[in-house]
């Protein structure tokens, strides 16, 4: 069984995908308490651990998790995305000094695993006009390993959502004659909101005021704000009335015809609608887990808003296995 351990694990999403490609998980840290109970609940037999990455990454990290360096297969996770304020000064570990992802870093150093998966989103290439993602990469050569990077997007795998995630795997550089590593293909069928939407079990989820509900009755699936009466609009959208750009989230419902548009943190906001394609409502929190191709008997604990935060912090599931996968059968090879 190969082994890994996550950081910034979230509700699952990774980690499930991780499981389901044959991971044996040593540990799973994330700070925030409902998604560390959601964890737990799902998987009593997890090790998760809920507390600040800070008080854990300098501790003895071989006896914390009782594997010796360099025996560990992979290390997984994202670090939410933080300038450094040191970037491009050369200093290695220094420059990341003070930001999450510093403490990815000293894990990467500490247990020199074989293998790691670091998940971000797409804008971390341009962040601080990407002088974060080069100090990023430079901090991963010097801690030993070679680096290939993609974005994909979960739509190519088998999930019915629109998502570009930066994905970036590391191989350690004494392991690199022996392990070859190749980005997951595409499948063939994009997957559809009608192809996920229609059965989903019933769930708690948020609703829109009298007001905007009759208006969202009034937007074609598929449609947002362009499609009702000018006037009616221009009194909803107020002083976004009148910004540049196409504005198309605002009043924007979803087709079934189409994917779901990247799934968000929370239901309802107006520059970011995604009304239900056949009713006048925001999606549940099923229904949006089943946009992050979560499987139904996984529960979300805590209040709707933490639920729904969690779902849309996930990295999707099918994408984590499809990546998993990949990892997995490179790490295979180097065990034969």
């Amino acid at each position: 069984m190969l082994t890994a351990i996550e950081l910034f694990a979230g509700a699952g999403g990774l980690a499930l995908g991780l499981e389901k490609a044959g991971f044996q998980s040593l540990g799973l840290i994330e700070f925030n308490q409902d998604a560390c109970n959601t964890l737990s609940k799902n998987r009593p037999n997890w090790r998760v651990i809920c507390e600040d990455i800070a008080n854990i990454s300098k501790l003895d990290l071989e006896q914390y998790f009782s594997i010796k360096k360099g025996e560990l297969d992979l290390l997984s996770g994202g670090a939410p995305c933080q300038a450094f304020s040191y970037a491009g000064k050369r200093l290695g570990l220094e420059d990341a000094r003070g930001t999450l992802f510093y403490h990815y870093a000293v894990f990467l150093e500490k247990l020199q695993p074989k293998m790691f998966l670091f998940e971000n989103v797409r804008g971390l290439l341009t962040h601080d006009k990407g002088k974060t993602y080069d100090t990023m990469i430079n901090i991963f050569q010097s801690a030993g390993y070679t680096i290939q990077k993609k974005v994909l997007n979960a739509w190519d795998y088998g999930v019915a959502q629109k998502r570009e995630r930066l994905i970036t795997i590391g191989i350690r550089k004494d392991l690199e004659d022996k392990i070859k590593y190749e980005f997951p293909k595409v499948y063939e069928y994009k997957p559809l909101l009608k192809d996920i939407l229609l059965d989903v079990p019933p769930s708690i989820g948020v609703t829109y005021g009298e007001s905007k509900r009759e208006l969202f009755e009034l937007v074609p699936p598929g449609g947002y704000w362009r499609d009702i009466d000018e006037n009616l609009a221009k009194e909803y959208m107020k002083s976004c009335w009148y910004m540049e750009g196409g504005r198309t989230g605002i009043l924007r419902r979803m087709s079934m015809d189409e994917p779901s548009l990247t799934v968000l943190t929370t239901p309802s906001q107006k520059q970011t609608e995604r009304c239900h394609p056949l009713e006048a409502r925001p999606f549940t929190v099923r229904e949006n887990a089943r946009c992050q191709s979560f499987p139904d008997d996984w529960e979300f604990c805590g209040s709707v808003m933490s639920q729904y935060k969690q779902v849309g912090n996930a990295v999707p599931v099918n994408l984590s296995y499809e990546i998993g996968k990949s990892i997995y059968n490179a790490l295979s090879e180097e065990h034969k």
